[in-house]
């Protein structure tokens, strides 16, 4: 449904329009009224309507400068003005201008029903236009490539979900289906003289980086492609091999990688006159572990130092990795954390119960698992150091923090422990964060408090003043104070209206005037809405109030 908001200062036909009028079968809800274009422009920024329908004549704000306002801050809302015959000219020179459609009063509900359906088609093809699909297809499929190697990429740089990554690799039609993954990494050489390569090989002593990486990328994608291993992409400087093991046999998977991994290194010896290094990870059985794979492929690159360039290294050969490695996993790191800054306590319990679940499943050495838990801690103390966190008021004073991992004698003590201080510390940063809404909002109120007689203060003004967007503002204002800024500025001068109404002698536009309203009428406008009474009428009230009290 799209929204709709009416603005006429004539009550029985606001009443009448919503009566008469069967907006929901034309796709429409009407999601608010206005008396004026005043209090228009209040409800536009609260409720975004797609269409305004406007009287021309009212008090305060007529319908074309709401019309002109709203398409500078709202341009693509659709504004159509109800006018009379005796205003038809004025109403017409605006359409070219800024107003979509116009209706002459008086006017039937069907001739109103045959405009929304203008409007609604009008609307609908303007965002067919933004959306288009063909075009938006056009450009993703042209954009394919670079996708699939931005998500490769990511893939290294930080782990995913398994349903993350199945989503994304049916989103970009990549077929990554396997029962084991190893990543390898291919490392390029600078020129070495003992090499023996005569100075006609230009692309050997080419300076340009980007064209050797091309060069053996080529080279290495039409080995993985002929032999159907897996995918090759570049990462910084190395080009990357994701190798896939389909259905076959480990062994023969295996020996085919290796065979193909050779064949690269000699082709690109052979063709290119360049050397390279190639470093194999250990195979993982889920692509949301490749990243492993990744780190110590790259780490095996680091033994070309010890057995020489231009060879095939496995991280298997060169270290001791008979026995799975406890590892930090980094999306229950990054659920710790969350629940650290913004979770319940049984959102934490979860994720700290999740996290030592990985310890208890397998068998790792005493020295791992306290490997693991200091990084765990190191991780918690990062987030307590960022929210600039009292250390003494969270461990106690003089609390070593990592040597209280060495005195626990068993993993349901250390994981009491771990959970105790995770606890203290979201509630700290609980406690914090609802001290700076706090200040935030008290800035705000004594910043309007102090400023509601001028008539230009806005909530642009406020959210300068305090250095934040107006949209966190307005939410965390609304959260707070339970009503809006505009709400909350109106209720401000119109208590201090009343006060000055019943201390002082001040004639109504002198009290408009103080309390922050421009235009008088508009002053005694909205103070008779909040109040029931008109400045006058109320300023009589208290006075026989008083009398009786007196008397």
């Amino acid at each position: 449904m799209y929204k709709i908001l009416l603005v006429d200062d004539e009550i029985d036909v606001r009443e009448g329009l919503l009566e008469e009028v069967d907006w929901q079968e034309h796709g429409f809800v009407v999601a608010g009224t206005a008396e004026n274009g005043r209090e228009a422009l209040e409800q536009c920024s609260r409720l975004e309507p797609d269409v305004v329908i406007t009287d021309i004549s009212m008090p305060f704000m007529d319908g074309l400068k709401l019309a002109a306002w709203l398409r500078e801050h709202h341009p693509l809302v659709k504004i159509i003005i109800l006018t009379g015959y005796d205003e038809f000219d004025y109403a017409r020179q605006a359409v070219t201008l800024s107003v979509d459609e116009y209706l002459l009063k008086p006017f039937s509900s069907g001739q109103l029903s045959e405009l929304l359906v203008k409007i609604r088609s009008k609307i609908e093809a303007e965002i067919a236009e933004r959306e288009d699909i063909r075009q938006l297809k056009q450009h993703y499929y042209n954009s394919l490539p670079v996708l699939k190697e931005t998500f490769l990429a990511s893939l290294l740089t930080r782990k995913l979900s398994e349903e993350t990554i199945r989503e994304r690799t049916r989103n970009l039609n990549l077929d990554l289906q396997g029962s084991h993954y190893a990543m390898q990494v291919i490392q390029l050489h600078a020129p070495d003289p003992q090499d023996g390569i005569r100075q006609e090989h230009s692309l050997y002593y080419s300076d340009d980086t980007d064209l050797r990486l091309f060069s053996v990328r080529n080279i290495a994608e039409e080995v993985w492609e002929g032999k159907k291993l897996g995918n090759v992409f570049l990462y910084q400087d190395y080009i990357v091999l994701l190798s896939i093991k389909k259905n076959e046999a480990e062994q023969h998977w295996l020996s085919s990688l290796q065979e193909a991994l050779e064949g690269i290194i000699r082709s690109v010896q052979h063709y290119l006159k360049l050397k390279v290094t190639i470093g194999a990870g250990s195979p993982a059985r889920q692509l949301s572990e490749v990243k492993e794979s990744y780190d110590e492929a790259v780490m095996a690159l680091d033994y070309r130092l010890v057995l020489g360039r231009g060879r095939l290294i496995y991280i298997q050969d060169v270290e001791n990795r008979t026995t799975q490695k406890l590892r930090q996993d980094e999306l229950k790191e990054q659920a710790l954390i969350r629940c650290l800054k913004v979770g319940t306590e049984e959102e934490l319990e979860e994720a700290i119960t999740d996290i030592f679940a990985d310890i208890s499943e397998l068998e790792h050495s005493y020295k791992d698992i306290q490997v693991y838990l200091m990084g765990l801690l190191t991780a918690v103390l990062k987030t307590a150091k960022d929210a600039d966190v009292n250390f003494d008021q969270w461990f106690g004073p003089g609390t070593q923090l990592y040597m209280e991992l060495f005195r626990f004698q068993s993993l349901p003590e250390a994981r009491q422990w771990f959970a105790d201080r995770c606890g203290a510390l979201m509630q700290q940063l609980s406690s914090r964060r609802q001290h700076a809404y706090r200040e935030i909002i008290e800035k705000a109120v004594s910043y309007m408090k102090a400023n509601y007689q001028s008539a230009d203060i806005s909530i642009q003004q406020v959210c300068s003043h305090l250095h934040i967007s107006t949209g966190y503002f307005s939410f965390l204002f609304k959260k707070e104070v339970k009503m809006t800024f505009v709400q909350y500025l109106m209720q401000l001068r119109m208590e201090a209206a009343r006060e000055l109404l019943r201390a002082t002698e001040l004639r109504a536009f002198e009290v408009a005037e103080q309390v922050g309203f421009a235009d008088a009428n508009y002053f005694s406008f909205c103070f008779k809405k909040q109040t029931g009474a008109s400045p006058k009428e109320y300023r009589n009230k208290i006075s026989r109030m008083e009398a009786d009290v007196n008397g």
